[in-house]
């Protein structure tokens, strides 16, 4: 079968194997780190799979470059096409930049620049629409009938979850006798990739998944039984705004333990926190599972946590915490 034309519960482990061997060339094995500080704090052994330190500065390179290297020749010559608010985006030209091939990318308006510069950088082609998703799948729909571009959807697509999933294979790889693993969910990608990971690999092992207060719809959707989406969700990390879809709700239904949420404030501070005790650029997003980890200690004391923390492209001229 090929990888195309593949639903999410078609996905099998040895997808998982065969795109990390497809994506090595082009992705870091990226490192785990751990502070003493922030295990006493929590009351957990917390291991963070430290993809801000990836190639394009974010996870998503990991399914774009599985997409991207995964196409046939006739299909790659019309190049491929996105809509994302920022890490996909400029995963996906990154990726396509080194197969040679044009990016066509929709992205919200209200962006961050620096992502924005990111995905130019790496030869995206950008075509702007409103900060909803209403709005970035009608303008996505127009670019991909001018270009013709494959369309490689940043999350409800599975050859984007295998390669994801190959984040969580290498923490297996990296450490070992993990209770938990959390990351932070919006349509739900990284969180689908552990899923189709751990529970051919590690099913005892729990799987948790962090969201913003103010974007929960994937907390929503678990509790109902049904996806459950907002249209455009106003919070700080900006990267979890988007809602899932059916290939990432499968995993999502069928694995995952709980999904937890934060406040605004709960994500700034945790996100600070990590700058100033492990000495690392995150983005606000990437905070979520911290933060709801210290909102829920009794859910994860005692236990070895593996925290994905997702990115690093932030605008260093807007951090959350600096005002005026």
């Amino acid at each position: 079968m090929m990888l195309d034309t593949l639903t999410g519960p078609d996905l099998t482990i040895e997808h998982v194997r065969s795109a990390h061997e497809r994506i090595k060339p082009y992705i870091h094995r990226t490192p785990v780190l751990t502070s003493t500080y922030l295990n006493a704090l929590t009351g957990a052994e917390l291991f963070f799979k430290c993809e801000n330190f990836q190639k394009a500065g974010a996870f998503k390179v990991r399914g774009a470059s599985n997409a991207v290297f995964g196409l046939s020749e006739a299909m790659a010559d019309k190049g491929v096409a996105t809509h994302s608010s920022g890490n996909h985006a400029l995963s996906l030209s990154y990726a396509a930049g080194r197969r040679g091939i044009p990016c066509h990318v929709v992205m919200p308006r209200t962006a961050p620049e620096a992502k924005k510069a990111a995905v130019r950088g790496y030869g995206g082609i950008i075509t702007e629409c409103e900060p909803s998703t209403t709005s970035r799948e009608a303008v996505f729909a127009d670019v991909q009938a001018a270009t013709g571009a494959e369309f490689v959807h940043p999350y409800n697509d599975p050859r984007v979850i295998a390669g994801q999933a190959t984040c969580s294979l290498e923490m297996l790889e990296q450490v070992d006798n993990l209770d938990a693993i959390i990351a932070p969910i919006g349509g739900g990608g990284m969180i689908s990739g552990t899923c189709l990971t751990l529970s051919n690999l590690a099913p005892q092992m729990e799987i948790y998944a962090a969201e913003p207060d103010q974007a929960d719809d994937a907390a929503r959707s678990f509790r109902a039984g049904h996806i459950i989406a907002d249209d455009a969700p106003v919070t700080i990390a900006d990267g979890l705004k988007v809602p899932l879809k059916e290939n990432t709700w499968h995993f999502v239904s069928s694995f995952v333990t709980d999904v937890l949420t934060a406040s605004e404030q709960e994500i700034i501070d945790a996100m600070k926190l990590t700058w100033e005790r492990m000495k690392i650029v995150m983005e606000p997003s990437c905070a979520v599972p911290l933060a709801t980890i210290l909102r829920n200690p009794e859910v994860f004391r005692g236990k070895r946590v593996g925290v994905v923390i997702t990115g690093g492209n932030v605008d260093l001229d807007k951090l959350p915490w600096m005002t005026g």
